[in-house]
Formats: C-alpha cells, structure tokens, sequence
C-alpha cells in the first residue's frame, strides 16, 4: 500500500514530514512502520495506531495517512484503496479506474 501510495502520487521521500499507519485490532502480528522502514522509509518519523472497534467495520484494514509537503491540489492526490479495502470509497476507486 504504501509503495503504491508512493508511485501514484510520484512522491519524493525527503517532502514527506510523516506518515500514521493504522490498523483494525485483528492485525497486530507486526507494526507496519517496521514494514515502512525495511522498504527505506528510514528517515520519516512514523506512527501506528489502532482504528475504533466498529461492529460491522472492514476487518484487517490497514490506512495510511502521509502528511506530504506538495504543490498538488486535494483533488489531484490519488487515493489508493486496495483489495477489500475497495469497497471504502467506491467513488475514488472508480475515479482512479477512468483515468488509468
């Protein structure tokens, strides 16, 4: 996801302040900033939290939220929503899909 974040929005890691990594309780095997750093994120501070217990809620859903340093506007930002992640923002997914 956060490779993916990364080449869609042709990100420059030195402009990238931090990044908060949460999850759903059901993944707690592994911090994804560990992840984050074995893919180079080495000198970005990263933070993991876990999401609110909503019943009904997408299970093992992992976000991530990059505060970004950028001249591009919020609607030229690429959201990137993989797998069942998918269903989340139906609208952008299908936005996403138009113009690739």
């Amino acid at each position: 996801l956060l490779q993916a974040i990364e080449e869609a929005n042709e990100i420059q890691r030195d402009h990238v302040a931090s990044i908060l990594f949460s999850t759903t309780a059901d993944l707690n095997a592994e911090f994804p900033a560990v992840a984050a750093r074995e893919l180079g994120w080495t000198s970005t501070a990263l933070e993991c939290v876990h999401e609110m217990n909503v019943p009904g809620s997408l299970p093992m859903c992992l976000r991530v939220l990059m505060h970004v340093n950028t001249e591009r506007t919020p609607h030229e930002i690429q959201h990137i929503y993989l797998r069942g992640a998918r269903a989340l923002r139906r609208d952008l997914v299908e936005k996403q899909e138009a113009t690739s």
